[in-house]
């Protein structure tokens, strides 16, 4: 095929639609070809004569509308086209665009796109964006052989619309009911419970946006099947058990005020009053008391809805019981005895003369006589202790003379001068050690615990003694 042939423009098409490729096919009807014609200025084109002196040669159009030859480094002629039908029955390689296909029907050539492209068949098919929805994110779908959100136009007024592979999904945003395709208002929890979805003889109450089925009172069974009566009669009821209200319940609960049940017989109640109470066990039972002035001299107390002596029981052996205001009791040794007046009482003897101890802090009791030969508790600081034994005593300064400075002795508890009333006369005392050392005054001899005495000093005697004599 000659250069001239890739110039042909079609024109003219006729769109038509094959449901087969769903694609747009064209038919060309008429072919176009080109003539050249020289005139003093031309459109923009490139071309490609058929015949003449110039066939086979290629003209360029630059952007300026000036044609030239191509190759021939400059201007030539400058051309117009111009267009002259002719009829085409085949399809040639430059029939139909780029990725478009050509086929013979009723002798005449038309093109359509390649499967999974679109576009113009006589110029130019691209590919489809998808073909099915695998080639499409999960959030889209492939539709006219584009990815796109299904969601758009599908659901209801108020509704929510979801993309779940590819699928739009319509619900009603939470708070709401109804139909999603159509429309969604909001949620009245009553609704629930309008029809009931509970059994008979039951209630339906919404609570936390839940229908909630519960039996009537008096009733039993499966709330969402349906309730009924316990019992009719106490032979439908366990033999420790009776039919009241309707219910297998505890006969017991009709015994009367204040009364105790012993048991239950043949689905009956054995009923009592307990205690310390009278009266009828089915209908009420009193008590002996309620307060104290309900009570004999002899038990003057009500305790726990009885009359009782406060000192019955409260007291130990050989104790003695008073009641104070006529309720308290008050126990007590009698005087010849001791103890715990709670637990036992006993006769006296030495050692309980210091039990409990009657001296003062950190001072001993010892059993004595006083100066009429009575006995008596004799109190006495513990040893390196002083002060009044009768309320306290503290402890002295030191127990011995390690305790004292060395210039110090442990004199009664308490660090002293050892020197004080210790030498003699005419004698003086240094301490050392925590001891007394005396000495006697210079110029003095004699035992310097008792008395010193001057020392007795004769007149000194010259003696003349020749060192170096000559005899």
């Amino acid at each position: 095929m000659g250069p001239a042939a890739a110039f042909l423009i079609l024109l003219a098409l006729h769109l038509q639609s094959n449901d087969a490729l769903g694609q747009v096919i064209y038919e060309p009807e008429v072919v176009i070809t080109p003539r050249v014609k020289y005139i003093d200025d031309c459109t923009t084109c490139t071309i490609y004569p058929s015949s003449g002196s110039h066939e086979g040669k290629v003209y360029v159009t630059d952007q300026f509308g000036r044609t030239s030859l191509s190759g021939s480094g400059g201007i030539t002629k400058y051309a117009k086209t111009e267009f002259l039908p002719a009829s085409v029955t085949g399809c040639t390689g430059n029939t139909c665009g780029q990725n478009a296909q050509c086929t013979i029907a009723g002798g005449r050539p038309v093109c359509s796109c390649f499967n999974g492209y679109t576009g113009d068949p006589l110029t130019y098919c691209r590919r489809a964006e998808c073909l099915d929805n695998s080639e499409c994110r999960g959030h889209l779908s492939c539709i006219n052989e584009k990815c796109v959100n299904p969601c758009e136009g599908i659901c209801g007024f108020n509704a929510n619309c979801e993309v779940r592979n590819h699928v739009p999904v319509c619900s009603c945003p939470p708070g709401h009911t109804g139909d999603p395709f159509s429309s969604c208002r909001k949620f009245d929890p009553e609704e629930l419970c309008h029809p009931s979805p509970c059994g008979s003889n039951t209630q339906c109450e919404v609570i936390n946006n839940v229908p909630t089925c519960k039996c009537l009172p008096g009733y039993h069974g499966s709330p969402v099947a349906g309730c009924r009566h316990e019992c009719e009669s106490d032979s439908e009821c366990g033999p420790q058990s009776a039919c009241l209200e309707f219910r297998c319940q505890n006969p017991c609960s009709q015994c009367g005020e204040n009364a105790e049940c012993e048991g239950v017989r043949n689905h009956v109640a054995v009923c009592k009053c307990p205690r310390g109470y009278f009266g009828n066990p089915l209908i009420s039972c009193k008590p002996e008391c309620v307060s104290h002035s309900d009570c004999p001299p002899g038990k003057p107390a009500c305790f726990y809805n009885q009359c009782k002596n406060p000192c019955d029981g409260v007291c130990g052996i050989n104790a003695n019981c008073q009641l104070k205001n006529g309720l308290t009791p008050v126990c007590s040794c009698p005087k010849d005895m001791t103890g715990n007046p709670f637990v036992s009482c006993r006769p006296f003897t030495k050692e309980d003369l210091c039990e409990p101890n009657p001296c003062g802090q950190n001072a001993k009791c010892t059993p004595g006589h006083d100066r009429y030969n009575k006995e008596r508790p004799v109190c006495t600081c513990l040893p390196g202790y002083t002060g009044d034994p009768l309320r306290a005593c503290i402890r002295g300064e030191c127990l011995d003379d390690a305790e004292c400075p060395d210039t110090r002795a442990c004199i009664n508890l308490s660090c002293q001068n050892p020197c004080i009333n210790q030498c003699g006369i005419n004698a003086m005392c240094n301490a050392k050690r925590h001891i007394a050392v005396c000495t006697c005054f210079p110029g003095y001899n004699g035992d310097a615990l008792t008395q010193c005495h001057p020392v007795e000093t004769a007149e000194p005697r010259i003696i003349h003694k020749c060192v170096t004599c000559n005899y």
